[in-house]
């Protein structure tokens, strides 16, 4: 397998983390990115310890001037970038007539404005080698979810963009797909629990009722269907969603 420069925003932890470090696994030089240099340095010392190649940048992803500042230093330090995960997100949940302005802007701004400037910022170097790999997280709540308007739109815009990214982009042998979870085991996942005043335990448990595999999702199965998007193999596959939510309904 051919060596590639990776970049994994949101990865200091959960999803982003598993990925990066299933990145880095199949051979990959990963940039862990995420807002705070300091968080995302955890992930790149372990994927440095055992024997891969890994920097932590800071950066706000839904800031241009960062983003693009990020890309730059990736590529100064591994080598132009071929592979994007856009992973960043944040919640702010809250019922449609609870919810303010600011939380629906910082929403959509760190998902979906975030993953239009890294894609931006990384495609030049793509087309100049003929190869890349886009990969977008969106969610089972692009098809909708209480309390989650800005959320849900967010992820649905997320595989709009990522269907017309792989349009524009399909020529110059870049291909663009989605990566939709269901319910998975994260801090994120937790933080909504706490928040609803349920046990994390109990939470999971009656998640998993609802899911046809009879369990909640992990970190790792999402980073192995990422890790598909990225691979040489996938060169067919563009503009596609595939939902990894451990049955056939989201």
């Amino acid at each position: 397998m051919t060596s590639r420069t990776a970049i994994v925003t949101g990865a200091a932890r959960g999803i982003g983390a598993a990925t990066a470090r299933r990145l880095a696994a199949d051979g990959h030089a990963v940039a862990v990115l995420d807002l705070a240099e300091d968080q995302a340095a955890g992930v790149a010392d372990d994927i440095n310890a055992k024997g891969g190649k890994a920097i932590a940048i800071g950066a706000d992803v839904a800031d241009e001037a960062a983003a693009t500042a990020a890309v730059a230093r990736a590529a100064a330090e591994l080598g132009p970038p071929q592979i994007l995960v856009n992973n960043a997100g944040i919640l702010r949940d809250n019922l449609l007539f609870k919810m303010s302005a600011a939380d629906w802007d910082a929403v959509l701004g760190v998902h979906l404005r975030g993953a239009f400037l890294m894609a931006r910022a990384v495609q030049s170097s793509m087309v100049e080698s003929g190869w890349g790999r886009i990969v977008n997280l969106s969610s089972t709540s692009a098809l909708g979810n209480r309390g989650q308007a800005n959320y849900a739109a967010a992820k649905a815009g997320m595989q709009g963009l990522t269907k017309t990214l792989a349009i524009e982009l399909g020529k110059f042998g870049i291909t663009a797909n989605a990566v939709a979870p269901g319910f998975i085991e994260t801090e994120m996942t937790k933080a909504t629990a706490e928040r609803v005043g349920v046990p994390f335990a109990d939470f999971l448990a009656h998640a998993a009722k609802e899911v046809p595999v009879g369990r909640v999702g992990r970190p790792e199965d999402i980073a192995a269907a990422v890790a598909f998007f990225c691979s040489e193999e996938a060169g067919y596959v563009s503009g596609q969603v595939l939902y990894v939510a451990g049955g056939p309904k989201a």
